[in-house]
């Protein structure tokens, strides 16, 4: 069994994983940790929840020159939950190892003024969305001078057209060559064609792992569209979920079901796109803290969000693409837990389900709702 030391980790670090109950590298790990420590431009391509982030950190880390006051890790996010978890990775690992390494938080809808304050600092680490951090970069306020690895974390989103100017700004703005790395659960056509571009030595680091993590049961049920939330509460009763995130396309719909479950007396907590930092901030403690058991998400969560103990994902409006099947169903079964990933499908979106089975190598099992129990059922 490979451990941390025989994968070079610097005993300090070794010691902050034991702090956060970490003592085993993940396959992600084993197969990243020694060619990022070698300086190469790599990407990171496993399912989600199986360590990506400390995948890249653990080298990074080890490289900073802690007695140099600049910037010398540049990490993005497409989300700004994404980038205020890595950022949190980062502290606690800075706290846990007692090393004096120094992260900032860069995303848009907030001031300016404090981050170009914190940026004064001189952080070793800064973490953000990517506008934001052009923004900076362009007024002088983020200093690249001394940058020597830029990390883009859900890189098949980054290198989307959406992003794709923005992180090509950032990469061009490093006046000596950094190193590239991507992390994602996917690699799409674009991506690639990307990557030929950005990092045309890149490695291409993949854990030996299922696309879907096996520690996940799947189910489907059947029923009309406008039955949903209320299937959906019974659901949550009769398998008196302890924590779940439950999906949604449309921010209108978020809203809608979260006041229904509101109405019953189910603390639920709604995140949706139009939130403010405030408001996305108060649910993902909510639900983290444990005092709202069921969080109601647009698409905007499905990536890259990682909250503890989620035991249910339940997909109220399903996904036409099996790869956001899979994104979304990452969320729960984390870190060698179960999970339970139901879907609530119409008849004609019952289709998708076989797509699921077939492409993602999985069974979903078709169940129903009866006497406040939950049993098996054919398929219509």
């Amino acid at each position: 069994m490979t451990n941390f030391t025989d994968l070079s980790v610097v005993p300090a670090l070794i010691t902050a994983l034991e702090k956060q109950h970490i003592v085993e590298p993940s396959p992600i790990q084993i197969a990243a940790i020694a060619p990022l420590a070698a300086g190469k431009d790599a990407y990171l391509r496993a399912e989600t929840g199986t360590g990506k982030t400390l995948a890249y950190l653990l080298p990074l880390f080890a490289g900073i020159d802690v007695t140099k006051a600049a910037t010398q890790v540049i990490i993005v996010a497409p989300t700004h939950e994404l980038a205020i978890q890595i950022h949190r990775q980062c502290c606690e690992l800075a706290q846990n190892a007692a090393w004096a390494i120094r992260t900032v938080l860069l995303i848009g809808g907030t001031a300016a003024t404090r981050q170009i304050d914190k940026l004064k600092t001189q952080p070793h680490i800064v973490v953000g969305s990517p506008g934001r951090m052009v923004e900076l970069m362009e007024r002088g306020k983020l200093k690249t001078k001394h940058v020597r690895a830029i990390v883009l974390d859900e890189a098949d989103r980054l290198l989307s057209d959406e992003s794709l100017s923005w992180v090509q700004t950032l990469i061009a703005g490093v006046p000596s060559k950094p190193q590239l790395i991507f992390a994602s659960a996917t690699i799409e056509q674009q991506t690639r064609r990307v990557l030929e571009t950005l990092a045309p030595q890149a490695v291409m680091l993949r854990a030996d792992a299922a696309a879907v993590n096996p520690n996940i049961e799947h189910w489907y049920l059947i029923c009309e569209n406008r039955d949903k939330p209320d299937i959906l509460r019974k659901l949550l009763h009769a398998l008196d979920v302890p924590r779940c995130i439950v999906f949604v396309h449309r921010n209108g719909v978020a809203e809608e079901v979260a006041s229904k479950l509101n109405h019953h007396r189910l603390p639920v907590a709604d995140l949706n796109s139009e939130l403010s930092k405030i408001e996305r901030k108060k649910a993902m403690d909510g639900i983290r803290s444990g005092a709202t058991r069921i969080m109601i998400a647009s698409d905007l969560a499905a990536r890259g969000l990682d909250l503890p103990g989620i035991t249910h994902v339940f997909n109220l409006d399903v996904p036409t693409l099996s790869k956001a099947y899979l994104h979304r169903v990452g969320r729960t079964a984390r870190a060698g837990a179960h999970g339970t990933a139901i879907s609530l499908v119409t008849e004609i979106e019952a289709r998708l389900i076989a797509r699921y089975e077939e492409d993602l190598g999985i069974t979903i099992q078709c169940v129903r709702v009866q006497n406040g129990e939950i049993k098996s059922a054919r398929p219509r």
